[in-house]
């Protein structure tokens, strides 16, 4: 207790310089403890939001869920559209003589020809009256907080009578074990964790030990001049973790009530594609834990290894004696995160990605912390190297003090450029994560399709959906029957009901076709091979209103007609059989089949073809082709916290780079005023303090570029996507090193000032 006492005394009594360093380092640690309270907040946020969608779930929503009573006391119907990048849920609620126990945001029930709505939902109804027709019945209340996962969602509950429902799932109550629709999916909520890890986690502590060796020279004389004076290695420890510790305690205070403030602001203003409440955001006391006492023991495990070389050679350290060269310990982290990144490169080269995704989930993490940690611990001994080697054969007077002041003591203008170098690092890694959610399968073409079974449908229904504005064009898509129940294997074709001038509507391009001729489609990059030999007759079933069926043969034609669209995927497949709407009985359709209709794809477009379709309909389920507007949802999410982590690690790498420069520019003083007195110029000291920081963080930067893209190729490898190697990202990348060098070197120009203080140099 004695030496933690002396410790604090030498802290406050030790002038003004130094007191100056000890609130830098507590300004320091409390922007890492911010960032890393934001990076802990994460997981917390994801399950609360989780948590109130789970407790708002139909136990027996669309009927394919397992009811915790054998018979529901009413229907629930859920659908889920999108409203341009927005998900729309509604729930169709259905109720008889027994009252159902409402979900949390509610008091009661919507009664038939009710509806509740969620605040954001509300302001939307006021703005696109159209959205009307999707929630049949008039408002009737708001649902509160506790019953929507983030304020901006959309979501409304439907009052509806029992016979309205036939489609809905058996109700009893609300609440599910777990929800269908998850604000990140597990898989991609490890893709996060992986991307946070490397782009915040690890520069984090880079920053944070940068912090804790603030003026570490003129501490370490200090602290040899204790020894010298009889105090033991273990007190002489203590005295220096006194300051960290102290300092780290108090910067973690500062940076939670820093995150605070941040999280009640930022909640409020919301984040692109993000938003929630700031309750969601509250740290769990195992978070607080890891920030009270996890930054001050990394505080002291420093101190503990900057006290070393004072504790051991105090002698030494007084009269600035050559230190010992630094460790190649990093080797033997950095060789094997290689080793593993280079093998799942190999594979991907070779064309064979792993299939075990289990085991890659754990290595090629493993790979990118054990590489980011080599980079760090090895940059030292591998600038020493680069040092002594330029410096023998430079001729420079500038580079040869810049290199022999870098090989006597390599990590000064590392701890300037280690921030920096992790930082470019995790940037590729960010990279490879974005290329990865890209493929995400999203609809990008100019025309969307929409698909309705006609199981759902009358023929009235059908006629109406057919006509409804906004679409180009409709067509009814089915397939061959066949009443052999017996047979093993049943040759079958697909058809399309439509007329000539239906496919014109639809396609970009159509030759060939003939009106009520029977014809196989052709489409561009698709398999165009006729299911049979030209004759064969295929049944196709129909059926009417009132359950009656028809069967009508269709014969194999031998005419093709050439079908191109503007999709992504062609939304009719080649192959298929052109059935003229003149062989279809009045009055029937097919007895199995859906309904597809062709628009642009602008959103407002989408948007008035789906509202006009629930005016038909409003309990109809619609598929938008190529749009899963709840892997939207979730991508947009990730973006945004991908985007936050980027931020933060940029604010980090920054800061650990202001922190250290300006603390080294308080070290060099001495030094480069020693070198004034003996004659060298202001413009040539420029130039050394430049040389000493910009060739080993070049030499770093460059091992940050390589060995950030081949570990970026190695998570696209073992990512099961169709991009394996991200050239497009190697320009910006190369781009933010060399910026890095320019601020680096920009930063080391006012180490060497216009006045001589001879003062800086008078000995201790």
């Amino acid at each position: 207790m004695r030496e933690f006492l002396l410790g604090l005394r030498l802290l406050t009594g030790s002038g003004r310089g130094n007191r100056t360093r000890f609130l830098l380092m507590v300004v320091g640690s409390a922007i890492g403890v911010c960032c890393l309270a934001v990076v802990l907040s994460i997981p917390g946020l994801i399950a609360a939001q989780d948590a109130r969608k789970t407790s708002r779930e139909p136990d027996c929503s669309n009927g394919l869920g397992t009811c915790h009573a054998r018979h529901g006391l009413g229907l629930a119907l859920t659908r889920v559209d999108p409203y341009g990048d927005e998900a729309l849920t509604r729930i169709f609620v259905a109720q008889d003589d027994k009252a159902i126990a409402p979900p949390p945001g509610l008091r009661a029930l919507p009664a038939p020809g009710q509806v509740y709505v969620s605040p954001r939902l509300h302001e939307a109804l006021r703005a696109d009256p159209g959205l009307a027709k999707m929630l049949p019945g008039r408002e009737a209340g708001i649902i509160s907080a506790s019953g929507l996962a983030h304020p901006d969602e959309l979501y409304a509950y439907v009052g509806v009578r029992m016979d309205e429902v036939e489609r809905g799932g058996r109700l009893s109550s609300f609440g599910r074990e777990r929800t269908a629709f998850p604000t990140v999916d597990s898989s991609t909520l490890d893709i996060l964790r992986f991307t946070l890890a490397g782009v915040v986690l690890l520069p984090l502590a880079v920053y944070l030990s940068v912090c804790a060796r603030l003026s570490a020279a003129a501490r370490a004389r200090r602290l040899a001049a204790l020894r010298l004076l009889g105090l033991s290695r273990m007190g002489l420890q203590r005295v220096n973790a006194a300051e960290t510790v102290v300092a780290a305690l108090l910067g973690a205070v500062l940076g939670l009530g820093t995150y605070w403030v941040v999280n009640q602001i930022a909640s409020r203003i919301g984040l692109p594609g993000f938003d929630w409440y700031p309750s969601d955001a509250s740290l769990p006391v195992s978070a607080l834990l890891v920030c009270l006492i996890g930054c001050p023991a990394l505080a002291w495990f420093v101190s503990r290894f900057g006290a070393k070389r004072a504790a051991n050679d105090p002698l030494g350290v007084r009269r600035f004696a050559e230190p010992k060269p630094p460790s190649l310990w990093g080797l033997v982290l950095l060789v094997p995160g290689l080793g593993i990144i280079a093998g799942y490169c190999a594979v991907g080269i070779a064309g064979h990605p792993p299939t075990d995704t289990k085991l890659s989930s754990i290595l090629v993490p493993l790979a990118v912390v054990l590489v980011g940690a080599g980079l760090v611990l090895t940059l030292p001994a591998l600038s020493r190297l680069l040092a002594r080697k330029v410096a023998a054969r430079t001729g420079s007077l500038s580079l040869g003090l810049a290199m022999r002041r870098n090989e006597v003591e390599p990590s000064g203008p590392l701890r300037v450029a280690t921030g920096l170098v992790v930082l470019i690092f995790a940037a590729s890694l960010t990279q490879g994560v974005l290329v990865e959610l890209d493929q995400v399968s999203k609809n990008t073409a100019p025309v969307q399709a929409y698909r309705v079974n006609l199981r759902d449908l009358t023929e009235g229904e059908r006629r109406a959906i057919g006509e409804v504005p906004g679409t180009r064009g409709h067509v009814l898509e089915t397939a061959s029957w066949s009443d052999d129940d017996g047979a093993e294997f049943e040759l079958g074709v697909e058809g399309v009901i439509a007329s000539c001038a239906q496919l014109r509507a639809m396609a970009a391009a159509l030759e060939g076709c003939e009106e009520g001729q029977p014809a196989l489609l052709s489409v561009p990059h698709g398999v165009n091979e006729a299911p049979a030999p030209p004759g064969t007759p295929f049944q196709f079933r129909f059926v009417d209103d009132q359950g009656h069926h028809r069967v009508v043969s269709v014969r194999l034609p031998e005419r093709v007609v050439h079908y191109q669209d503007d999709a992504v995927f062609p939304a009719l497949s080649g192959g298929t059989l052109i059935i003229p709407p003149s062989l279809v009985p009045t009055g029937f359709r097919p007895d199995e089949g859906e309904l597809l209709l062709v628009s642009d794809s602008e959103p407002h477009v989408v948007r008035s073809v789906l509202q006009n379709i629930a005016a038909v309909d409003p309990m109809l389920e619609v598929e938008t082709e190529g749009v899963d507007i709840t892997a939207l949802r979730q991508l947009a999410v990730i973006k945004t916290l991908l985007a936050v982590g980027m931020v933060l690690g940029l604010v980090i790498g920054v800061a650990a780079y202001l922190v250290a420069a300006a603390d080294r520019a308080v070290e060099r003083r001495a030094q480069v005023t020693a070198l004034s007195l003996l004659g060298a110029r202001r413009r040539t000291l420029r130039a050394v303090q430049v040389a000493q920081v910009v060739v080993p963080l070049g030499v770093g930067l460059g091992l940050a570029v390589v060995a950030g893209k081949a570990a970026e190729s190695s998570y696209l490898v073992t990512g099961g996507g169709a991009v394996f190697w991200d050239g497009d990202g190697v320009p910006l990348l190369l781009a933010a090193a060399v910026g890095a060098v320019v601020v680096a070197a920009l930063g080391a120009l006012p180490l060497v000032g216009r006045r001589i203080d001879p003062e800086l140099i008078r000995r201790d």
